[in-house]
């Protein structure tokens, strides 16, 4: 079984906990998926799936290379925009070109990791691009929100490559781990998580089982007889 899906971010919402808390949560439209492409150990070097999300409708235009590949699904699958590559362990089974990944393989309470592309902030400075924390903010510090030092004078005389500074922010690969699933709706092909997720409304996520889930915290019973003091 192919232990991941992709989606798009619906939006956030609210929903209420057992003791009546209201805690934000994510909508997103997982799958239907199908198996595109099948890599294996002999032929490719790792064993992955290529899954591609169906959607209606479905891309206008494509190339002829892109035309060839989805062909050799043999299941009259139709093309698809968004495709995304799946590792596959040793205990994911028999899968094979043409096999549909749906939602239900998810549970309620299942921990899940989100993959994303974040939004995109534009040109932003390096105090809000890397969290620099700035100088002191009294009158007499003339270092409110300088970048320090980037180089010496004397050597090498220039800026290194890789110093933090300002430039583009955002739209960047995010991966958001641990996330509850609160509610699987099959018929809808609709997942709802826990917290927030990367990325605008309508943008591509990928959702996978956790690679390393948190357990849950285990609940203390109090000896009957004993009093709280």
């Amino acid at each position: 079984m192919v232990s991941a899906i992709l989606g798009k971010k619906l939006g956030m919402t609210q929903v209420f906990d057992a003791n009546g808390d209201v805690i934000p949560a994510t909508v997103l439209k997982a799958g239907p998926c199908i198996v595109i492409q099948r890599k294996t150990v002999a032929k490719d070097g790792y064993e992955a799936a290529q899954l591609g999300l169906v959607e209606i409708p479905g891309p206008r235009r494509i190339n002829g290379a892109k035309e060839g590949h989805f062909k050799k699904t043999g299941a009259g699958a139709n093309p698809t925009r968004v495709l995304r590559e799946v590792r596959l362990g040793p205990d994911s089974g028999e899968i094979k070109v043409g096999d549909k990944v749906l939602v239900d393989q998810f549970a309620v309470n299942e921990r899940v990791d989100v993959i994303g592309i974040s939004k995109g902030r534009g040109f932003a400075g390096f105090h809000k691009r890397h969290h620099f924390g700035g100088g002191g903010g009294a009158h007499g510090s003339m270092f409110h929100r300088a970048p320090g030092s980037i180089g010496a004078s004397a050597f090498p005389s220039r800026v290194l490559k890789g110093m933090l500074s300002a430039g583009h922010m955002g739209v960047e690969r995010v991966t958001i781990r641990n996330l509850k699933v609160v509610k699987v709706m099959p018929d809808d092909n609709a997942l709802v998580v826990l917290g927030a997720v990367p990325g605008p409304p309508g943008g591509y996520v990928m959702v996978r089982k956790a690679k390393a889930p948190h357990r849950e915290p285990m609940k203390v019973q109090q000896p009957e007889g004993k009093k709280k003091k």
